[in-house]
């Protein structure tokens, strides 16, 4: 299977770059082929223009490569922090210019764009892990979960890809290395569990 790995965190000693390589290195022992993008080391630019934004858009090279990963990938996992509820901008920026239409989604003939697209992706599952420094009953109770909402109803739900799992690691700022250990040991678990040895699926 190829499964498209997507890392947006600027430092390459976070806990989102360890979660990243741990997810790739599983999948590697599982067999499955990896195709990863780290934005910031890739120095990905955000910014969508005008052009791009219609179905047949001008996109460039670097763009058409991303599509052509997405659309060839039998799995997602994308990892990243909560920053004010959101993904980082850079990757806000890669959903706008890659999860465009005749890629990601499309609308029925006749639609003009007022309604509800039809998925494309043919990615069976998806996987997003986030840290945070927010307790979660603040972050359920009073802001009500942004990031479950963007990734599994806006995202993913809405480009056919219907399995779907998300793990917030919290409290970063104050964890420990053991604590960090056991969240990679479950990282790794997650991925084996979701993408299992490739020869399972023949």
């Amino acid at each position: 299977m190829n499964i498209l790995v997507v890392l947006a965190h600027p430092d390459k000693n976070s806990f989102n770059y360890a979660i990243a390589q741990t997810c790739i290195k599983q999948l590697i022992e599982n067999e499955h082929s990896v195709i990863f993008h780290d934005l910031y080391r890739e120095n990905f630019d955000p910014v969508l223009n005008t052009p791009e934004i219609p179905k047949k858009g001008v996109i460039d090279e670097i763009i058409k490569k991303h599509c052509e990963d997405l659309v060839k990938s039998d799995g997602i996992i994308i990892v990243h922090p909560n920053w004010w509820g959101q993904p980082p901008a850079l990757l806000k920026g890669w959903i706008d210019r890659v999860i465009r239409p005749g890629i990601a989604y499309e609308f029925e003939e006749e639609d003009g764009g007022e309604g509800v697209p039809v998925g494309l992706l043919k990615a069976k599952t998806a996987v997003v892990f986030n840290t945070s420094n927010t307790s979660k009953e603040r972050e359920n109770n009073i802001f009500l979960d942004p990031l479950e909402t963007l990734w599994k109803n806006c995202i993913f739900d809405l480009c056919g890809v219907k399995e779907f799992y998300r793990k917030m690691f919290r409290i970063i700022v104050t964890s420990t290395t053991t604590e960090r250990k056991y969240w990679l040991d479950e990282v790794k678990t997650t991925v084996g569990s979701f993408f299992p040895l490739a020869n399972k699926f023949e």
